[in-house]
């Protein structure tokens, strides 16, 4: 029979959820300098003391929202990776999706902006290489494998493209025109890939 979960644990995770989501939402409208643990408590409706019972301070709620943020990202680009099409269509649609991710306020202020400042760069870099990192060397041995493109060492043209992605990241986060900005990355960036596409074989048929 499965077991039934104790009433209060229920009710600690919804109290951690919920700190989470005040964390995301103000750190998102105000920065994390701006943003105080009073005011994150206080949006989500519990004491500073419950707070303090999930989190040890203002860095770790900072930490937890940006957890989250990088979860959801993984998980909406995950299913476009290992969706339906083919191993190139995919990829592309995976590129352009995550373009499009560093439009959304909450990824570019907490994920791009604030990430390396609050959670400091060594860090910040091996966070967003636990997220995001595996999916994008997944998608290259998806097309290698498929004979989509050159058979290039593995590890070095997923981190080259790794770099490539983050790079444009930040451009899109810091530009006048974010939008303009991510056209921009966006072609740039396949247009690398299709550099590396195996030309189609000709048909001696025809």
């Amino acid at each position: 029979m499965p077991t039934l979960r104790p009433r209060r644990e229920d009710y600690s995770e919804s109290t951690r959820q919920a700190l989470v989501d005040s964390a995301v939402a103000l750190f998102t409208k105000q920065g994390y300098a701006a943003t105080s643990l009073d005011a994150i408590a206080k949006r989500a409706r519990v004491t500073k003391g419950a707070l303090y019972h999930h989190f040890s301070g203002k860095q770790a709620v900072f930490e937890a929202a940006f957890s989250a943020v990088e979860k959801a990202v993984l998980a909406r680009l995950g299913e476009i990776v290992t969706g339906p099409g083919t191993p190139w269509d995919r990829a592309v649609s995976g590129l352009q999706a995550y373009v499009q991710v560093c439009l959304e306020p909450s990824y570019q202020r907490i994920a791009i902006h604030e990430g390396p400042v609050v959670m400091g760069w060594e860090r910040w870099r091996e966070a967003e290489e636990h997220f995001s990192f595996g999916l994008v060397k997944s998608a290259i041995e998806a097309l290698i494998a498929a004979g989509e493109i050159d058979d290039l060492p593995l590890e070095v043209t997923a981190r080259i493209l790794f770099g490539a992605l983050q790079t444009g990241a930040a451009i899109i986060a810091g530009a006048d025109n974010p939008k303009q900005a991510s056209t921009e990355v966006s072609r740039t960036i396949i247009r690398v890939l299709e550099g590396m596409r195996v030309p189609p074989t000709p048909d001696p048929l025809r």
